[in-house]
């Protein structure tokens, strides 16, 4: 009996030990492809679905305003729709946002709604200004584009996000505001304001935030 029992011990030590390599080598880590649409919060912060809500719902709102129709009945000669571009949004919140990944967002609701159109600004337009001006001196003649025929911005979006957290006893409110304005280049007239407030709560597991 005590060969058995001692036995018995060093099985139950032996298993103890190996327990937790068994039960690390069966779990590991899992991934699987989910629809790109589809919101998975993971955590209180700002998120791909929050940009593309947000966007569109401004842009909307944007829309819906009477300057479009007003610049249409002031410029009947011309035969397009108002122009904009978007200068930037400005991230004042607590925490790192991809700013351009909004700013990409906004400029694909503009473009699917088909009632503006859009011209490229900052970095981008200088670098197609930088190869046009590089075919002016290196493309064949009749290929190169034409300098100063660029199609000039009639308004100027651009804006700020901001956040404030609450938090008490475990519970945390995240808030996010998103303020917009359009700007009238020729007359530096603000012919929309726009603002989107979204808000996350969060409830403290026995492991924290």
């Amino acid at each position: 009996m005590q060969i058995t029992a001692k036995y018995l011990k060093v099985f139950a030590l032996v298993a103890l030990v190996a327990s937790p390599l068994l039960l690390t080598g069966c779990g590991g880590t899992s991934v699987s492809r989910v629809d790109a649409g589809q919101e998975i919060a993971l955590t209180d912060r700002w998120n791909a679905t929050d940009s593309r809500l947000v966007s569109e719902e401004m842009i909307d709102d944007m829309l819906s305003f009477p300057w479009r129709q007003r610049w249409s009945q002031e410029n009947p000669e011309r035969d397009r729709q108002p122009t904009v571009v978007v200068l930037g949004v400005r991230n004042r919140s607590h925490e790192h946002i991809q700013v351009d990944t909004f700013v990409n967002d906004l400029r694909r609701a503009m473009i699917r709604s088909d009632q503006v159109d859009f011209v490229a600004g900052g970095d981008v337009r200088d670098a197609i200004r930088e190869e046009r001006s590089d075919q002016e001196f290196n493309a064949q003649s009749g290929t190169a584009a034409e300098l100063a025929q660029e199609t000039g911005a009639n308004f100027a979006l651009s804006g700020s996000i901001d956040s404030w957290v609450d938090q008490l006893d475990g519970k945390r409110v995240t808030n996010y505001q998103v303020d917009l304005k359009l700007i009238d280049i020729q007359t530096n007239r603000e012919v929309w304001a726009g603002q989107k407030r979204l808000q996350k709560f969060q409830e403290r597991s026995k492991f924290g935030f």
